[in-house]
């Protein structure tokens, strides 16, 4: 992965084999912690959803982000937010590792990203549809019948019903768009996403 500044990105990985990665409430209250602590420092987050076998994140890369220098020599540089994400997943993989008494790789060997900030995705709206998909997921995979339920979500921050610091709303219902009302909030949040734009978020 190859992080660009002022681009938004979705982000995402699963377990191996699909199997969880998040086994009970405290997995994923470190693994929220390890987020802020790993991605905060290059990058906004707009929205984030936990699942049991996976995770999504939306995050805007900083404008102070550095561009990596072109090498002739074809020196490897890795991408410091590639590195953080990396480190983050490497160190909640030793702590689960530990804890559950089990071995090996927890995730699948790459993290993708893909940016929705490209100019032939901008006329049709890739980050608010991927902002709404992300908090869809778990009415999608029938973990609950309403996304203010699924409590490892950002979506409670946003609809009013918790007062999480992780994303940067502000910045969030300023590229978005996005109703301030709670109630015109949850309700515009349950529009459905064309299939042939999720795709497109992958």
């Amino acid at each position: 992965m190859e992080f660009y500044s002022g681009h938004t990105y979705h982000v995402y990985n699963q377990g191996n084999n699909r199997e969880n990665i998040f086994f009970d409430k405290e997995n994923y209250l470190y693994f929220i912690e390890k987020m802020k602590h790993h991605l905060t420092p290059h990058a906004d987050i707009l929205a984030w959803c936990l699942m049991p076998n996976h995770f999504h994140w939306l995050i805007k890369v900083k404008e102070s982000y550095p561009s990596l220098p072109k090498l002739e020599n074809k020196q490897k540089i890795i991408d410091p937010l590639n590195r953080s994400i990396g480190s983050l997943q490497s160190s909640y993989t030793q702590a689960i590792n530990k804890k559950h008494e089990r071995s090996g790789s927890l995730f699948r060997t790459r993290t993708k990203a893909k940016s929705l900030t490209e100019n032939e995705r901008d006329a049709d709206n890739y980050g608010v549809n991927c902002f709404f998909y992300i908090h869809q997921n778990p009415i999608r995979a029938g973990l609950v019948h309403r996304m203010e339920d699924w409590k490892f979500s950002s979506f409670r921050d946003y609809a009013g019903l918790r007062e999480g610091r992780l994303c940067n709303k502000e910045l969030a219902f300023d590229l978005f768009d996005l109703p301030s009302d709670p109630h015109e909030f949850i309700k515009i949040s349950e529009q459905t996403i064309p299939e042939s734009v999720i795709q497109k978020l992958y």
